[in-house]
């Protein structure tokens, strides 16, 4: 693809309206400074004192963000968080972002917000080093109250975006959005709007999802195809055209530093390599970047090769950020693609 192409499918993205249906979390970085530890009088054990503290939305959040950067026209957030301190945090960040409305973000008494409580030694000249991360989930059924409001949710939305991304980020079944009756709805969904473009990942596996795109890494797809977990890169790309041509849509596997392969159900394959890594790196967040891109690529009118150029350059500019859920810009992808 070359820089005018590039422009052309960039200059759309203002244009283009998607929702963004899953497991929102609050990132909370908690900033230490080593240089001001103490001992408790009390316990006897050293104490971290924490100099900044930086909230941003995380998990589907991530997918938001990274769509956001990139200047994607409208985008909704569809999914909940608790009536707790860490869901004002949370809403008041997505509120806070251009074009992302949350008229579908449901606060709820019947649910903690999921947060990643990240606690960061921050020493000057050296990198940050992550200690013991906190977590903050639900670890009891979602309500069925709470279902059905985001299914009504999604029937609202679909006729009105250019796509949907689900991002199922729990890992206990059924306590997060994407449950099994919000996956029958998304099939009825993709009935009445075949055309409608519905990207999938989930840390759960994918086994159990209605015909749409799906997106994963190559040992969930050896998981997921019952294969060994470590597949060569052409079982890779077998495989994927196999479960492409079985579902009817694209698939998208991530291969680390090997990039990215995708599927379409026509037998066409596609791979590109990773880009060569330019420093220290910090994967997290790398997946969404890819999420986010092939699903704005591919909602304008995208080659699947266009599609895995811009995402693995996503993914190669958010590696690189330390310390934090990075997102990857159009004018950063521009420049590492074409400077």
């Amino acid at each position: 693809m070359d820089a005018a192409r590039f422009q052309s499918l960039t200059r759309q993205y203002r244009k283009l309206r998607i929702a963004v249906i899953g497991d929102f979390c609050l990132d909370r970085y908690l900033e230490i400074d080593p240089t001001k530890s103490e001992v408790s009088i009390e316990t006897n054990l050293t104490v971290h004192n924490i100099t900044h503290i930086r909230s941003q939305p995380g998990a589907a959040g991530t997918i938001l963000n990274n769509l956001v950067a990139l200047g994607i026209g409208e985008v909704h957030a569809v999914g909940f968080c608790g009536e707790d301190g860490e869901g004002f945090e949370l809403r008041k960040s997505l509120q806070q972002l251009k074009g992302v409305n949350t008229t579908h973000f449901i606060s709820t008494p019947h649910r903690r917000t999921f947060t990643y409580t990240k606690p960061l030694v921050i020493s000057l000249g050296k990198t940050p080093k992550e200690l013991n991360r906190l977590d903050v989930k639900n670890w009891s059924p979602t309500p069925l109250l709470l279902q059905k409001q985001i299914i009504s949710a999604l029937h609202s939305i679909a006729p009105k975006v250019d796509a949907i991304i689900l991002m199922d980020q729990v890992s206990i079944p059924e306590t997060g959005v994407i449950t099994t009756k919000v996956l029958k709805a998304i099939t009825s969904i993709v009935k009445q709007h075949p055309h409608l473009l519905i990207l999938a990942d989930s840390r759960l596996g994918l086994k159990n999802f209605p015909p749409v795109c799906l997106k994963m890494n190559a040992a969930e797809l050896a998981a997921l195809t019952g294969l060994r977990t470590k597949l060569k890169l052409k079982q890779v790309a077998t495989s994927a055209s196999a479960l492409a041509k079985r579902h009817g849509q694209n698939c998208f596997i991530t291969l680390a530093q090997n990039g990215i392969l995708a599927a379409s159900p026509d037998g066409t394959v596609a791979h590109l390599p990773a880009l060569p890594v330019r420093g220290p790196i910090d994967i997290v967040g790398a997946g969404d970047a890819v999420t986010a891109n092939l699903t704005a690529a591919i909602a304008s009118h995208s080659t699947l090769r266009e599609a895995l150029e811009l995402a693995n350059a996503a993914a190669s500019i958010v590696i690189h950020k330390l310390a934090t859920t990075g997102t990857a810009s159009a004018n950063e992808i521009q420049n590492i693609l074409y400077h």
